[in-house]
């Protein structure tokens, strides 16, 4: 049978980042299994984001785990040598409000200038000024990220991790964990599908939109399901200079994407559910209903515009609060979670990773602390409200 101290359940950017952080930063010399079932993450919630990097949030630990990601991103060629490059493009967030949803706008600007976030708050004379391609007729102002925001290669990013990981003696292989093996409180194996088991120390939950599922072979309710997203490139020939990623009040988004630009939504209540994570078909019908309605409306250059492609990918969706579940679980004292991060995760990974092997090493955070985001919230349905979800 085979042996680890630690077994990693899902080998994306998450999954990837706590072998990484735990070999690489930590210096553990003990064996590491991370169990990717899909290798090339054709369906990945990682590589089918819009890997983009934001520190407009409304909670401190989720800006923290953002600073964190943008020092990792800054550190990429003194980690992994000259040639490391996510194209990052530093490009920043525009947050569009309403006078309804002003007062929001300016609390969520206080938490993040205390945090010592480069975000700057805008009227609608300045947003225009700024940006003079801008309908600001119904706004009441902006937020803008000046520094520290953008949108980088999120293949590449996981690249560099996987690889990195894989070079400080992480072992990564094909294969879908179905199951486990436990005795009392504590996890004893992992089952494989292959129908091997490998016994281990430990196992961390980083299975995303999976994460639910693999929960519940534990028995343990874990509120994080599959929920589609659709991104849409869209071609217009009209400039647009200097446009960051901007969340327009109808909560559509957009940025450029070299010649083109990527835009989308979340459906409405009556189509955000539960998907299987094998249905990466788009919602096509988003785009005319609303994407196209909306960016017309805030900036008339889009009058002309077409739909040049569209992919849909999966959040892994916490849906008591849409913040992640990181930590040891209070029961099983030897199984961790770093899932349902609802659309953040890849900029959050390299923070949680760091956590998380920090609390599998030494029993308690020490350069972050996640601890808000611990599983006891699930236990007594406490949640804690992200007011900046996109």
């Amino acid at each position: 049978m085979k042996k680890a101290d630690l077994v990693i359940i899902g080998g994306a950017i998450v999954g990837a980042s706590v072998a990484y952080f735990l070999k690489k930063d930590l210096g553990f010399t003990g064996s590491v299994v991370v169990v990717e079932r899909d290798p090339t993450y054709a369906k990945s919630s990682t590589t089918l984001s819009a890997a983009s990097i934001r520190q407009q949030f409304s909670t401190p630990q989720n800006i923290a785990l953002s600073q964190f990601g943008l020092k990792f991103i800054h550190e990429l060629k003194d980690r992994f040598g000259p040639d490391a490059d996510i194209g990052f493009h530093e490009g920043g967030y525009l947050l569009l409000a309403s006078e309804a949803g002003l007062p929001v706008l300016k609390q969520n600007h206080e938490v993040q200038m205390a945090a010592g976030a480069d975000i700057d708050l805008m009227s609608p004379e300045q947003l225009k000024a700024t940006f003079p391609w801008m309908n600001v007729d119904d706004l009441a102002g902006g937020s803008y990220g000046r520094s520290g925001e953008g949108w980088f290669d999120a293949h590449m990013l996981l690249d560099l991790v996987r690889k990195g990981a894989i070079a400080a003696g992480a072992e990564f292989i094909k294969d879908e964990v179905v199951g486990f093996t436990r005795e009392g409180n504590k996890v004893t194996g992992v089952k494989l599908a292959s129908g091997s088991t490998i016994a281990c120390s430990a196992a961390v939950n980083c299975a995303g939109p999976n994460a639910g599922t693999v929960a519940s072979y534990l028995d343990i309710p874990l509120p994080i399901e599959p929920r589609k997203r659709t991104v849409f490139v869209i071609d217009c020939k009209t400039p647009h200079p200097n446009m960051p990623l901007m969340v327009d009040t109808s909560g559509v988004y957009i940025r450029p994407e070299g010649d083109f630009y990527i835009s989308g939504v979340s459906p409405g209540a009556e189509r955000d559910i539960a998907v299987n994570c094998e249905d990466v078909d788009p919602h096509y019908d988003l785009f005319e209903e609303v994407i196209w309605p909306s960016l017309y409306e805030r900036m008339p250059g889009f009058d002309a515009i077409k739909m040049a492609n569209a992919w849909a990918g999966h959040y892994e969706y916490c849906t008591l609060d849409q913040n992640p579940v990181i930590g040891a679980h209070p029961e099983i004292e030897n199984f961790y979670i770093a899932a349902g991060f609802s659309g953040h995760g890849l900029q959050h990974a390299p923070g949680t990773g760091l956590a998380i092997g920090e609390l599998f090493l030494h029993g308690a955070y020490k350069t972050l602390d996640p601890s808000i985001f611990g599983y006891e919230r699930i236990i007594s349905g406490t949640p804690v409200r992200e007011l900046n979800v996109i």
